[in-house]
């Protein structure tokens, strides 16, 4: 009786994970975005948002006397109308570059200490255990109510009496003051959502609080913290009302200083127009850059 070799069968291949259907709400978010009456919508919304930064970039281009004589489309059809004189005028003016500098000297300072001091304090509230945590947490709540103006004129007291009115680090630290709040509880209630699994493995691995903020917290809420980033510079690059108080003719920003430009000269649209739309095309820059990151913080609290 002969052996019969053993026949050796070879093990199936495991059939590839199929992808996780998307989430109801995403679906239909996509379906809607992808309706033709809805991109005609926002086609016709962002040539209305364009057309007046169109207009004023082709403003700036053009001369004063051109300006005067005729509209800005008519650039469109005689090109020769353009120029970058009025920008060369503008660099020549030691105003408003002294300006546009103090403005960056604000917002960039006040932007990033808004970020880090409330990432610090929303990753304490929302993980951190200590006495009167809740009860602090509602004060830093009741501080979003109280109207900017109230602190006007208190706090230019106080600023005088320490030296800091009328100076760069007296604007930054109002607008900090007065952006905290906000901060504060935007990224407590971000840092909240985490997974309380995911923190204590970290702990578990050895490690430490800051080592668990830095590179757990952080990279996992960087959408929030860029588009916290986002508003906050946004706001202090536009701000006029703090600055027209707060800061004297050496450390006023480009809103200031526009605006005093049109007090004394009236229409010089050729200083106006490109000082302008450099104070605009900052910001659209910064937004353009954190966009992605932005659009991930909008998206994670609007499929959830």
């Amino acid at each position: 009786m002969t052996a019969t070799a053993p026949v050796l069968v070879e093990p199936a291949s495991p059939a590839p994970l199929a992808p996780p259907p998307p989430r109801p709400r995403r679906r239909r978010l996509r379906r809607l975005l992808g309706n033709g009456l809805v991109q005609a919508f926002l086609l016709v919304v962002g040539l209305v948002w364009i057309t007046p930064v169109a207009g004023l970039l082709l403003s700036s281009l053009r001369s004063a006397q051109d300006s005067a004589s005729s509209g800005w489309w008519t650039a469109l059809t005689d090109p020769g109308q353009l120029s970058f004189a009025n920008y060369a005028a503008l660099l020549d003016d030691a105003g408003m570059t002294r300006a546009f500098w103090n403005t960056v000297l604000i917002s960039v300072p006040t932007t990033v200490l808004v970020v880090v001091l409330a990432a610090l304090a929303g990753y304490a509230f929302a993980w951190l255990e200590f006495p009167g945590r809740d009860w602090l947490f509602l004060l830093v709540v009741a501080l979003l109510v109280v109207p900017v103006q109230v602190g006007l004129l208190p706090v230019a007291k106080l600023f005088g009496q320490l030296g800091l009115f009328g100076t760069i680090p007296g604007v930054v630290l109002f607008h900090v003051a007065y952006g905290l709040p906000f901060a504060v509880f935007l990224l407590r209630n971000y840092f909240a959502e985490m997974p309380r699994e995911m923190l204590e493995a970290a702990r578990m691995d050895g490690g430490g609080e800051w080592r668990v903020f830095v590179h757990l917290v952080v990279p996992v809420g960087r959408p929030a913290l860029a588009s916290l980033a986002i508003f906050q510079f946004l706001w202090v690059w536009n701000d006029m009302l703090v600055a027209l108080l707060f800061a004297d003719s050496s450390s006023q920003p480009l809103t200031v200083e526009l605006q005093s430009q049109v007090r004394q000269f009236g229409s010089n649209i050729d200083v106006l127009a490109p000082g302008a739309f450099l104070s605009l095309v900052v910001p659209v820059v910064v937004f353009l850059a954190f966009q992605r990151h932005f659009v991930q913080g909008v998206m994670a609290g609007s499929v959830k």
